[in-house]
């Protein structure tokens, strides 16, 4: 379904990675096992029944868009957008194939806007995207100059989001989704020059040990980009949620940007600083034809949409960024 070996041969005239390469194609095995996804046949079918279509043009700056609507034949267009529908949900994008517009769950090149004013210059950088779904991100961090992007995620499917889409963009591209979570990257990696978490912290029991994860994945002076839910108020408050938080089990802490910026310097970390604060908006995130599930207006007390449907301060996303030691 996926063929890694560019990746991995890449890897090899990586320095500070090659070490990775001795365990990482079993990781990588285990990751898109059966007996982890049952569904994993039908995802790996509808890859395998992707249509063959030349694109000869891509963008990534200013958006995601591979090849233009006059490259696919009506019937070809039909078959693609039937194998990616059996992908479904689609979480992040928005994408564009070959004119056929994949309006997904996340407006992710929102998010993105707010985050490219910050960074330190991709240019020739080595990227790490920690939790990126199905890669939207990492395109744009692509276009943005880096030299090698790798995104890591252990969900299967968004995996094979990804590479239905690469099969287009173009495989030897040095852009890949490793079916992992941070626990598989080798401690004390100190490799990459810029490190992304944007919307994993709260889903993490201990936020302290992601954070030094974190910083350990990245070289001496390296940048991390982290984005993760916050909550108004003052240094050392932080919501711990009893039980749900916006309908999702897998919440833990949800920090003020202070203490954020506090457990930073607690890991180690060199000049955190906040540059963005945003609520979450139903445009930003809402149900698509693409994604049919619940999704933030139905996470909203209707009655006080600044409140979830548990009473919790509704969802206000943050943006920090700090330099490992």
């Amino acid at each position: 379904m996926i063929d890694y070996s560019q990746l991995y041969e890449g890897l090899r005239h990586i320095p500070a990675l090659r070490g990775w390469l001795a365990e990482l194609p079993a990781q990588v095995a285990a990751g898109l096992s059966e007996h982890r996804w049952g569904d994993l046949p039908d995802w790996r079918a509808a890859l395998s029944g992707l249509p063959e279509i030349t694109c000869d043009s891509t963008e990534f700056v200013d958006s995601v868009v591979i090849g233009q609507a006059g490259d696919a034949t009506p019937e070809q267009l039909e078959l693609l957008e039937r194998q990616l529908r059996r992908l479904h949900p689609w979480r992040k994008g928005p994408w564009e194939v070959f004119g056929l517009h994949i309006d997904t769950e996340w407006r992710s090149d929102w998010k993105w806007e707010r985050v490219l004013p910050h960074l330190e210059p991709l240019e020739n950088r080595l990227v790490l995207d920690v939790g990126c779904g199905n890669g939207y991100h990492c395109w744009r961090q692509y276009g943005a100059g880096a030299r090698r992007v790798i995104g890591i995620d252990p969900s299967a499917k968004f995996v094979a989001q990804f590479y239905a889409l690469k099969k287009y963009i173009g495989e030897e591209l040095p852009v890949d989704l490793l079916p992992l979570g941070i626990e598989a990257v080798p401690p004390n990696l100190r490799a990459f020059d810029t490190t992304f978490s944007m919307g994993v912290l709260y889903h993490r029991r201990s936020p302290m040990d992601h954070l030094r994860e974190l910083r350990d994945t990245l070289r001496p002076g390296g940048q991390l980009v982290l984005e993760t839910l916050v909550v108004d108020g003052d240094l050392g408050h932080c919501l711990v949620p009893e039980g749900r938080y916006a309908k999702m089990r897998n919440v833990w802490f949800l920090p003020t940007c202070a203490t954020l910026e506090s457990w930073l310097r607690k890991t180690g970390f060199a000049n955190p600083r906040t540059v963005d604060v945003a609520p979450t908006s139903q445009g930003e995130q809402r149900r698509t034809d693409w994604m049919r599930f619940e999704s933030l207006a139905d996470f909203l007390d209707p009655a006080s949409p600044d409140r979830t449907v548990e009473g919790h301060p509704a969802p206000k996303r943050a943006i920090l960024v700090a330099n490992a030691p």
